[in-house]
């Protein structure tokens, strides 16, 4: 098996001591990212649904910064949206479809700005924390680009 190096970038130290995991795994020229959510740098949940969106694709970018790449590298993302029915009345969006989905769009769409990765959207009833509306995994290839 080639070499396996933990990705922690500088803030996520937290992750790796308190809760085990690791923000990024490197394996040869593979970058797998452990589901980022919005929070920030003090693990406080950001509550605005947009700034939200917006804190998770920036703890996506810190790994991949960290492993020194960037959302041109990434290959493939699946993200998790919380489709409670409080969400549905907040986004304003019919059941069915995944609340803030145009919005989530609107800024993913601030981040992969040259090369779009593969995007698989999966609706759970919740995520590890109270508040959280997604979360963001994905896998890159440093060689890539």
């Amino acid at each position: 098996m080639p070499a396996r190096e933990v990705i922690i970038p500088p803030g996520m130290e937290v992750l790796y001591e308190k809760f085990h995991y690791c923000p990024g795994v490197k394996v040869g020229h593979t970058l797998y990212i452990a589901g980022q959510v919005g929070r920030d740098a003090a693990m406080q949940v950001v509550s605005d649904p947009e700034a939200q969106f917006v804190q998770t694709f920036e703890n996506v970018k810190r790994v991949l910064t960290a492993a020194g790449a960037s959302f041109d590298h990434v290959v493939e993302m699946v993200t998790y949206h919380v489709t409670s029915p409080e969400l549905y009345e907040a986004s304003g969006q019919p059941p069915f479809t995944l609340p803030y989905l145009q919005l989530f769009m609107q800024v993913k769409d601030r981040y992969f700005v040259n090369q779009f990765p593969t995007w698989t959207g999966v609706g759970v009833t919740t995520l590890s924390t109270p508040g959280l509306i997604v979360e963001i995994k994905c896998t890159a290839v440093l060689n890539s680009v």
